[in-house]
């Protein structure tokens, strides 16, 4: 349960109808061992003590008994056992029986909760025998406890204030307008579903939907436990569908027949930091009552997926799909502002390396959506101290085969001359040496711009910007930054992407020479014509600050939550033990801060997913934020390296 998460399971027992002392005993077998496997919330179907299909047998007091009976067996059992159970029986309240959802924790009747919609169309028949819940909560007394009952109850842990319960009962959630709407409003961050949904053609499809919309509508977590084999099958047959979605995203799933249960983690911060920033999302907590109680806060391991990449799609076609989008998005977003600037031309300075060669494909297909001739693209490449003969003819058969102009302007005089204006001894490599190149350059593009009456196209991505990796009012600065919503690791999908549809063999081969070609500034002196100078031995590997920059900016969790997140992501990879992650993770933390001066003045540029550092868009944050606290919650998990 710590940083949030809550291990739950949706359950669907194999029972009897109306056999409440064998279902009893199924539920509690299940509820055990799901406790031992470390489950803190288990959901259990609609009607599970008693069987959904019972029909007028609901209005036999035995029966109504037989329930009671169960429920005051899975409380007493329950008192040994650290985990929050749902289970559904009829209850009888003043001579009306309602459909009803008991909540229990640790022997204690903490709830009942009513069902708000009751079907009664084609197979379903609920207001035969069944009053609809009210919102107004009463107190009833039921197995002995004094117990609130009505449609407005949250569940509030109070280890884990971020995991609040909200309840409803199957219909509800197939109805216009859920209860679950008001629970999340009110503050629920989990839903729990107890169903009978009975199976026919095409409705699992709808079901899993439904479940997942839901859950990505009220930023949440959503469980839905279905009834399954037992069920009377004279005229339904029941699948033990069971779900769990998380913000849209199905997480877990039992296929309808396949028996079993679903089981994960609910991420709970994940979902308060999802409301805290949408602010459409308006809390009104009117009306309801918040029942809390305790569970044991412990380590939850890490059994759900985390994405290593989350930017890119795993999914093959999914990714191909993703990348011709976002080209599109790229290239719609620079033919806008050629077009409104009536820019003659689109300036781009080539290296040879990956950044630059998106901007250029993008500006091709700028172009050509302009109805546009290529060669308005204008390629410049500015060799210097560091091009290798590599680069320098990678830029030039790309620009061939993409059949753009193309211009060489060697900077090196122009450096040379700029260094004995300001007194640089050239033997000294630091940072004037490599920032003097990047500014002369940025000169001579937008200079060239001037001339050609263009524009000069931006080619730094995501996550240079993220690390500051970039020049300022050099290769920092453009005219219209095609790449900076784009991160490092899409950038490669996107040219591999470009390789994989290359019209011509020679294009496609200088597209995957130059994804395989070390990503570098090139701004020191090469080493017997290779590259001296690898970006990733500098400031780290890219996929690690991807990594660390999505769940920054997209969650807000701190550095000890994405460190745990990190190593379950990267689980089984040699190169990353956690000495590596923590080293990286802290360079990430330390360079983010510092070289937020750089974000503050970037130029336009399309926002391409749900992570930007634009300072128009959606991340602001002052040039001179200390980072002491981050780097101290660092130091905790690794004191001997602070």
């Amino acid at each position: 349960m710590k940083d949030g998460f809550l291990k739950a399971a949706a359950l669907s027992p194999a029972l009897r109808v109306a056999d409440c002392a064998y279902n009893t005993a199924q539920i509690l077998q299940e509820l055990r061992t799901a406790s031992a496997r470390g489950v803190k919330l288990a959901v259990f179907p609609e009607f599970c003590l008693t069987g959904y299909t019972c029909g007028d047998l609901f209005l036999q007091r035995t029966l109504q008994q037989g329930a009671l009976t169960g429920l005051q067996t899975l409380l007493d059992a329950s008192r040994e056992l650290d985990v929050v159970a749902l289970v559904g029986l009829p209850l009888l309240v003043r001579g009306k029986l309602y459909n009803c959802a008991a909540v229990l924790c640790r022997g204690r009747l903490l709830g009942l909760v009513p069902k708000t919609y009751l079907p009664n169309y084609g197979e379903f028949y609920e207001k035969r025998q069944f009053t609809p819940g009210s919102t107004e909560v009463e107190t009833l007394t039921v197995c002995g406890q004094q117990v609130p009952f009505g449609t407005s109850l949250l569940f509030r842990c109070r280890e884990m204030p971020s995991f609040v319960l909200g309840v409803e009962l199957c219909e509800d959630l197939w109805s216009a307008l859920p209860p679950s709407t008001f629970h999340a409003l009110a503050g629920a961050t989990v839903i729990a579903n107890l169903s009978a949904s009975d199976e026919t053609v095409g409705k699992a499809e709808y079901r899993r939907a439904l479940v997942a919309n839901q859950s990505a509508r009220l930023l949440c977590g959503y469980l839905y436990a279905s009834a399954g084999h037992g069920e009377s099958t004279q005229d339904m047959v029941f699948a033990g569908h069971d779900l769990i979605a998380e913000n849209g995203t199905l997480l877990a799933e039992t296929a309808p027949f396949a028996g079993g249960h679903a089981e994960t983690e609910l991420d709970c911060q994940r979902m308060e930091s999802e409301r805290a920033r949408n602010t459409s999302f308006e809390p009104s907590a009117d009306g309801y009552q918040t029942v809390d109680f305790s569970l044991t806060l412990a380590d939850t391991a890490l059994t759900r997926f985390v994405d290593p990449t989350p930017f890119v799609p795993g999914d093959p076609q999914r990714r191909a799909e993703r990348c011709e989008l976002i080209l599109k998005m790229q290239a719609d977003g620079l033919a806008k502002r050629l077009e409104h600037a009536h820019a003659k031309t689109a300036v781009i300075g080539i290296s040879g390396g990956l950044d630059s060669c998106l901007a250029l494909l993008v500006a091709v297909r700028a172009m050509k959506q302009l109805r546009r001739p290529t060669t308005d693209v204008l390629a410049v490449t500015m060799p210097c101290f560091g091009t290798t003969r590599r680069t320098r003819s990678n830029a030039e058969i790309l620009c061939e085969e993409l059949h753009v102009s193309f211009s060489e302007i060697d900077i090196s005089n122009t450096v040379h001359s700029h260094f004995a204006d300001i007194g640089q001894d050239e033997s000294v490599l630091d940072v004037t040496f490599e920032n003097g190149q990047a500014r002369v350059r940025t000169l001579e593009l937008m200079d060239t711009a001037n001339r050609t009456g263009g524009l000069v196209v931006g080619t730094g991505d995501l996550s240079e910007l993220a690390l500051g990796w970039a020049t300022y009012n050099g290769d920092h600065m453009s005219m219209y930054g095609v790449n900076a919503g784009v991160p490092k690791t899409l950038v490669r999908h996107l040219v591999r992407y470009e390789a994989d549809i290359a019209a011509t063999d020679a294009l496609r081969t200088v597209l995957l020479d130059i994804l395989d070609t070390p990503v570098s500034p090139e701004l020191l002196p090469a080493k017997d014509g290779e590259i001296a100078q690898k970006t990733e031995d500098l400031v780290g590997p890219y996929e690690l600050h991807d990594f660390y920059l999505y769940y920054v900016l997209r969650f807000g969790f701190g550095p000890a939550k994405i460190f745990r997140l990190a190593k379950a992501a990267f689980a089984g990879r040699a190169e990353y033990p956690d000495e590596v992650l923590y080293k990286w993770l802290r360079n990430f933390y330390w360079r983010f801060f510092a070289q937020q001066f750089k974000r503050s003045c970037l130029p336009d540029g399309p926002k391409i997913g749900s992570v930007t550092l634009s300072p128009r868009g959606d991340w602001r944050m002052p040039s001179d934020a200390a980072a002491a606290l981050w780097l101290a919650e660092l130091e905790q998990l690794f004191p001997h390296k602070g």
